[in-house]
């Protein structure tokens, strides 16, 4: 049964360029351009005419961006939740300006030590970053979570990332299973890192979706019968001002279409809804366990995947904010102002 039938969740890419080369994702490898401020503020306005809730400023790494405090408060001002996640190596330069407009705040760190994390990173040296931003971040009052990006290879680094650093900053700690895609990393744990994880699941203070585990252990999303609502649930967006469908990561050999500023439109245009109407069901759907898109699946949709998700998704929220914190953000969205309202222009720098 179908719970929710509007996009949830916008993920919005402001560039591809990144300054790490992870061995697990290859958007860094793509040329890039930038978006721009008129884009992003129009798009905005159209996405919560759609119905978004959580706009994710993504890329690449999105604190390349010099707009991004600029993109974060309008998103606000408009009532969304924003998140952002960073591999800390330009956090600690931009983190005055960044404070209080990041609702979930994200530092990437798969290891306990400099040698491995770093190694995962293309031999980047993110980890004295992670360091200094965890600091950083804690004088200025914010709340990051510690984004643990599980691999065949790192898995076992849990329990140090854990010990180290999230319960001396009592932060949360994300445990984000490495997917497939593109012929990008892999989808394949072992058992024992499978057991691990769901132990993992159970700690105070970690988030893990069960569901994901579940999926994995099923084989992922069937085509003759579809998990993934990743073109229903998710608008994404390219830095190009491009609406990518099914998803950023098959939008290759799927669909691109220019928005020229009238997304609202696009979104219920024939095309697009034809589209929508396949998700799941194109052939490179299948085994796709990808967890950025099976994540807003399984919350609009009663399912089994749905009760498994439903306790860590909990969890997780009284955890980050408290009963009165998501009552708090509710209120915002609710008292944000129309997008047809005539809004503050953008502040360009």
């Amino acid at each position: 049964m179908r719970l929710v039938h509007r996009p949830v969740l916008c993920n919005y890419y402001l560039t591809y360029r990144c300054n790490a080369a992870c061995h697990f994702c290859d958007i860094w490898e793509k040329p890039s351009p930038y978006a721009s401020l008129q884009t992003v503020a129009q798009n905005l306005r159209d996405l919560r005419r759609l119905g978004v809730r959580i706009i994710d400023f993504t890329g690449g790494e999105p604190l390349l961006h010099r707009h991004l405090p600029q993109f974060l408060e309008m998103a606000q001002r408009l009532g969304f939740l924003t998140t952002v996640t960073t591999n800390g190596l330009l956090y600690p330069k931009r983190a005055k300006e960044l404070a209080g407009k990041v609702d979930m705040l994200h530092f990437s760190l798969d290891a306990a030590n400099a040698p491995q994390h770093n190694a995962l990173r293309g031999g980047v040296p993110c980890f004295e970053f992670v360091m200094e931003s965890l600091k950083v971040a804690q004088q200025l009052g914010e709340k990051p979570d510690i984004l643990f990006t599980v691999t065949p290879d790192n898995w076992q680094e849990i329990e140090a990332v854990y010990e180290r650093f999230v319960r001396p900053y009592r932060l949360i700690l994300i445990l984000n299973p490495v997917f497939a895609y593109n012929k990008v990393g892999t989808a394949g744990l072992p058992p024992e890192a499978m057991r691990a994880l769901r132990q993992w699941g159970r700690r105070p203070d970690v988030y893990l979706n069960e569901a994901f585990l579940r999926l994995r252990e099923q084989g992922g999303n069937h085509p003759e019968k579809p998990v993934c609502r990743a073109a229903s649930t998710t608008v994404v967006i390219s830095p190009d001002n491009h609406l990518l469908l099914p998803c950023y990561h098959a939008h290759e050999a799927g669909y691109r279409f220019p928005i020229q500023g009238n997304l609202y439109q696009l979104y219920h245009s024939p095309a697009v809804a034809h589209l929508r109407a396949l998700e799941g069901r194109f052939s490179f759907c299948s085994g796709c366990v990808i967890n950025c898109y099976m994540e807003p699946s399984f919350a609009v949709e009663v399912s089994r995947y749905f009760w498994a998700s439903l306790p860590s998704t909990w969890r997780y929220l009284r955890k980050k904010w408290g009963l009165r914190g998501v009552w708090a953000l509710l209120r915002r969205r609710w008292q944000a102002p129309s997008p047809e309202e005539p809004q503050p222009a953008p502040a360009f720098v």
